[in-house]
């Protein structure tokens, strides 16, 4: 028991972090630097807020940390259903997490050539460069990283299911809303613009999936499940 409450706080503790960390950054630090349609905005503002960027790429590197941790977690917890799978969903959020921190080099790239901009009297030359940074972050930042997460999250969330630690319709909540995003996310990949709506219903998940975990635990019931299998293999 005492184990299966410790791995409770840990699991739900690793989902509200990635949720906290990721939300933020994403609603609130982003949006006070980026101004949309408007690289020269875009760029002043990040010129003249040197220490919100920075706080935006170093939430962002602790995010990826947190991907890593809750991939770790989760494997840990679910291996047992089915190692195979939970190994690769745990390299799914391994390379997601990669990915995320690999572009944030583009992101300190843009604070340099944002103060550069306003140092120099804003030429349009520099425009370019600050674009091609911003839109090189976005891609592999908010969107190829999201690629690589998805297949691991539908992974994870079968074993969830499969295991039943926690109850099956929050599992199949995370499993179902996760596609629609998957959807979206390859249509941005391919230049469309993808509509809100396919994101919205995963958005909370794991906001809800923490909490739940945290207050209720997980159930042990998927190990007595497998003890009469066991039993009756041997026999």
């Amino acid at each position: 028991m005492n184990t299966a409450n410790r791995t409770s706080r840990v699991l739900g503790i690793a989902f509200l972090l990635q949720f906290i960390t990721s939300f933020s950054n994403g609603v609130f630090l982003k949006s006070a630097l980026i101004a949309p349609d408007s690289i020269s905005e875009s760029m002043i503002k990040i010129a003249n807020n040197p220490a919100l960027m920075r706080a935006y790429i170093l939430v962002d590197m602790l995010t990826a940390l947190g991907i890593i941790f809750l991939g770790v977690i989760l494997f840990l917890t679910l291996r047992k259903q089915n190692e195979t799978m939970a190994s690769v969903a745990l390299g799914c959020y391994i390379l997601e997490a990669a990915l995320l921190a690999a572009s944030r080099l583009d992101a300190f790239s843009l604070l340099g050539i944002s103060q550069a901009y306003v140092a120099t009297g804003q030429p349009a030359s520099l425009q370019t460069m600050a674009n091609i940074s911003l839109e090189s972050m976005n891609f592999v930042g908010s969107t190829l990283h999201m690629v690589a997460f998805y297949p691991g999250g539908i992974l994870f969330y079968y074993l969830l299911y499969k295991s039943g630690i926690v109850p099956r319709a929050l599992s199949l909540w995370g499993l179902i809303t996760v596609l629609p995003c998957l959807i979206g996310t390859l249509l941005v990949v391919f230049g469309y613009e993808a509509p809100v709506f396919l994101y919205v219903l995963y958005m909370p998940f794991e906001l809800v999936i923490g909490v739940w975990i945290l207050v209720k635990g997980i159930s042990e019931v998927s190990e007595t499940k497998r003890q009469p299998a066991i039993a009756s293999a041997s026999a």
